[in-house]
C-alpha cells in the first residue's frame, strides 16, 4: 500500500534547512539599505564624489572576486589581470579613436576579460592550492609585462592619459572635476551587476558552486560537471572584473599599469577578508572599511598608514571568522542564545 507523500515526509517543508533553501532568493528587509546610503552619499557629500566613484568601482571588482573565491572556492591572486584587461580595452579603443561610446565599451571590456578568463581557466583550473595561486599570479604578471612592452599601443609605463570619453547617451558629460555623472553611471552599472550576481548565486548553478567549494569529491560523485562549472564561474567573474576595469578607465579618463599590478590584486583580496567572502555584501562592507580607513590613516600618519591596516587584518584573522559579517553573525548568535527561545 502506497502512503501519501505528505505522510512519507511529515513536516519536511517546515524544516529550517528546507525553509532556508526555499527562501534563499527572497529580498530581505535590510537589503535596500546599501543602495539608499549610496544615493544619500550623492547628495550629502557632493565634494567627495570622486572618492565615492572609486569606492563603487572597488565594490564591483571585489564582487567579481567574491563570485570566484567566495562561492566557487577558486583561490586566485591574479584577479587584477581581468580588471586591467577591461581597463586597457576601453583605454586603447578610445585612445586610438576606434570606439569611445561608454556603455558598449563596457560590453567590449567584459568580452575581452571573459575571453582571457575562459582561455586561462581551461588550463589553470586543472590545478588547485598553491599551484593555482602561483599560476594566476603569473598570468597577471604576463599581462602586465605585455602592456609594458607594447608601448606603441598601451603607452607602456606612462599609460594612456586624457582618454576621449564622449557624453553618456550624448547628453551627460563626464567632468573630472565634478564627477557627478560618473558616480551615478557607476552606481547604476554596479546595481545591474549585483542583481545578476545575486540571481546567479541563488540559482541551482550557484548552489552547485557552493557544493563544489565545500566538497568537490562529493560533487564529482553525484555526476556534476565540476571542471566546466568552475570554468564558467571563472569566466563570468572575469567579465565582471573587466566591467569594473572599464568603468575605472572611463571614470578617470586614463589607464596605466597599476590596473594590472599586484597591489590591486592584493587589495581586493584584503577587502574580501575584511568584509567576508561568500556573502555578497562582504564586498560592500570590506571596500568601505578598507578605503575609509586607509583614507583616514593616510591623513593622520602618512608615512606608516599601512601599519593600522595590518593590525586590523590581524585582529580580523584572529578573532573574526569570515570578516566583519562573520563577526556580526557570532555576536548576534550569542545574543540570541543568551535570550533563549522566544
Amino acid at each position: 500500500m502506497t502512503m501519501p507523500a505528505q505522510q512519507v515526509t511529515p513536516g519536511l517543508s517546515g524544516h529550517p534547512a528546507a525553509l532556508a533553501l526555499i527562501n534563499r532568493h527572497r529580498v530581505r528587509a535590510w537589503e535596500p539599505l546599501p543602495w539608499i546610503i549610496a544615493i544619500a552619499f550623492y547628495f550629502a557629500f557632493p565634494n567627495h564624489l570622486g572618492f565615492g566613484t572609486d569606492l563603487l568601482v572597488t565594490i564591483l571588482f571585489a564582487l567579481s572576486l567574491d563570485l570566484a573565491l567566495g562561492y566557487a572556492g577558486i583561490v586566485t591572486l591574479g584577479h587584477a589581470a581581468f580588471f586591467g584587461a577591461g581597463a586597457y580595452t576601453v583605454g586603447m579603443l578610445a585612445h586610438h579613436g576606434i570606439w569611445t561610446e561608454p556603455i558598449s565599451g563596457l560590453f567590449l571590456a567584459a568580452g575581452v576579460a571573459a575571453l582571457i578568463g575562459f582561455a586561462s581557466g581551461l588550463i589553470l583550473l586543472r590545478t588547485t592550492g598553491l599551484t593555482l595561486l602561483m599560476l594566476t599570479l603569473c598570468t597577471m604578471a604576463l599581462l602586465e609585462e605585455a602592456a609594458n612592452m607594447g608601448e606603441k599601443y598601451t603607452g607602456g609605463f606612462d599609460g594612456l592619459p586624457n582618454l576621449p570619453i564622449p557624453p553618456l547617451f550624448g547628453l551627460f558629460e563626464f567632468n573630472p572635476l565634478y564627477p557627478r555623472v560618473q558616480y551615478v553611471y557607476v552606481l547604476c552599472v554596479l546595481f545591474v551587476c549585483f542583481v545578476f550576481v545575486r540571481t546567479l548565486v541563488y540559482s541551482p548553478f550557484g548552489q552547485s558552486l557552493t557544493g563544489i567549494r565545500e566538497n568537490v569529491l562529493r560533487m564529482r560523485a553525484v555526476g556534476a560537471p565540476v571542471n566546466w562549472r568552475l570554468v564558467t564561474c571563472y569566466t563570468i567573474s572575469a567579465a565582471i572584473a573587466g566591467i569594473a576595469g572599464g568603468l575605472w578607465a572611463q571614470a578617470n579618463a586614463y589607464v596605466n599599469l597599476s590596473t594590472l599590478g599586484l597591489d590591486r590584486a592584493a587589495t581586493v583580496l584584503i577587502i574580501l577578508v575584511l568584509g567576508g567572502y561568500g556573502r555578497l555584501y562582504g564586498a560592500f562592507i570590506g571596500a568601505v572599511v578598507y578605503m575609509a580607513l586607509s583614507h583616514f590613516l593616510a591623513k593622520v600618519y602618512p608615512t606608516a598608514w599601512q601599519l593600522g591596516l595590518g593590525l586590523l587584518l590581524m585582529l580580523i584573522a584572529l578573532f573574526a571568522r569570515n570578516g566583519v559579517l562573520g563577526l556580526w553573525d557570532q555576536l548576534t548568535s550569542r545574543f540570541i542564545g543568551k535570550r533563549g527561545p522566544t
